[in-house]
């Protein structure tokens, strides 16, 4: 789960999907998901923002992956808040 800068137009939001879900893959993940779910107003203010657009990944990989996923999604400027959940079979 992503919650990208309000700011972001479509498009952007479309392109910062694009670019994780290739991430993902090429570290050898396999994407079943990346959709972008409407701006939501946030329960708290986060770095100045209100609201942000939600963007929701599934995907499988072995368990190195959500590591650098996870170094990744936080060091993007266009990224204010995230979270990897493990989803149980």
């Amino acid at each position: 789960m992503v919650i990208a800068r309000p700011e972001l137009g479509d498009a952007d939001v479309a392109k910062l999907a694009e670019r994780f879900k290739g991430v993902i893959e090429g570290l050898g993940g396999t994407v079943q998901t990346a959709e972008k779910w409407e701006k939501r107003k946030l329960t708290y203010e986060i770095d100045g923002c209100k609201e942000g657009n939600y963007i929701m990944f599934e995907f499988e990989c072995k368990p190195e992956v959500p590591r650098e996923v996870d170094r990744l999604m936080g060091i993007s400027d266009d990224i204010i808040r995230h979270r990897i959940f493990s989803k149980e079979d």
